[in-house]
C-alpha cells in the first residue's frame, strides 16, 4: 500500500496513549498525527486531520469509545483497546476492526495493523471504482451519479451537494464525504470545499471556477489539488 497511514490515539490516559503512540512511531507505514483525551475532543480534531486507524479506548469519561464508534461514519479503521473484554461483543457489534485488550504485546498491536491495512486497501480500491452515491435529503433517499455533482460546500453540521440541476443539504460532515468520494476525481480545495476536477472551468489567483461559482483555495490544500490535477 502507498503511503503512511495516519493514526490517532483516543485514550483519557496519558500514560496509554504514551504507550500506543511509541507503538505507532516504530511501525513502519504508520504516522501519528493526532492524541485526544476524550470522544468529544476526537470529534472535533477528526474534522481538522486525515485519519485512517483510531487507536480508541473504550472506557473513557462523556462518552465511552463504543458510544463514538456508534457516531463514526465508515471510513475509519477502528481499533478499540481496554482493560476489561466484556465490552467485546459490543465491539465487534459496531464492526470495528479490532480489539485490543490492556497491556498488549507489539504483536498483537502488528496483527491489529495488518487487518487495517487489508481493510483500507480494499476500501480505497472499492471507492475508486464507484460511479455513483445515495445521499438522504428532504427525507429521502436520492440517487446521484458522482458526474452530475459539481463541488460540496461545508454548512455548519450540515454539506451542501451541488449539482448540474440543484443542491442537496445532507447532514454530513465534509471529512466523511470526503471519505466516500473517489479521491482521484474529487479534490478538497478548502476547509469547506471539495470539488469535481471534472467540472474545473479554470483556476485563477488561488481560486476554482466551476460555472459562475468562484471558490477560494486553502493554503494547506494548494499542493494536493496540483499534485491531483492533470498537468501537460
Amino acid at each position: 500500500m502507498a503511503g503512511e497511514l495516519n493514526c490517532m490515539v483516543v485514550d483519557d490516559d496519558p500514560i496509554f496513549r504514551q504507550y500506543i503512540s511509541k507503538q505507532i512511531k516504530e511501525t513502519s507505514g504508520l504516522k501519528l498525527v493526532v492524541e485526544a483525551d476524550s470522544a468529544p475532543k476526537a470529534i472535533d480534531l477528526l474534522e481538522e486531520h486525515e485519519v485512517d486507524i483510531i487507536f480508541l479506548d473504550v472506557q473513557m469519561p462523556e462518552m465511552s469509545g463504543i458510544e463514538l464508534v456508534a457516531r463514526l461514519n465508515n471510513g475509519y479503521e477502528v481499533i478499540l483497546v481496554t482493560a476489561n473484554d466484556s465490552y467485546a461483543v459490543d465491539a465487534f457489534d459496531q464492526k470495528v476492526t479490532d480489539y485490543l485488550i490492556k497491556p498488549f504485546e507489539y504483536d498483537r498491536f502488528s496483527q491489529a495493523i495488518n487487518k487495517a491495512r487489508i481493510n483500507i486497501e480494499a476500501f480505497r480500491k472499492k471507492k475508486n471504482l464507484i460511479e455513483h452515491i445515495f445521499i438522504k435529503s428532504d427525507g429521502k433517499i436520492i440517487h446521484l451519479r458522482l458526474t452530475d455533482i459539481l463541488f460540496v460546500e461545508a454548512l455548519a453540521d450540515y454539506v451542501v451537494i451541488n449539482t448540474e440541476a440543484k443542491k442537496y443539504i445532507v447532514h454530513h460532515t465534509m471529512k466523511g464525504v470526503e471519505k466516500k468520494l473517489p479521491d482521484h476525481r474529487f479534490v478538497r480545495v478548502h476547509r469547506s470545499f471539495i470539488v469535481n476536477l471534472e467540472k474545473i472551468d479554470f483556476i485563477e489567483d488561488l481560486s476554482v471556477h466551476i460555472k459562475v461559482k468562484s471558490i477560494p483555495i486553502g493554503a494547506s490544500y494548494k499542493d494536493v489539488l496540483y499534485k491531483t490535477m492533470n498537468f501537460l
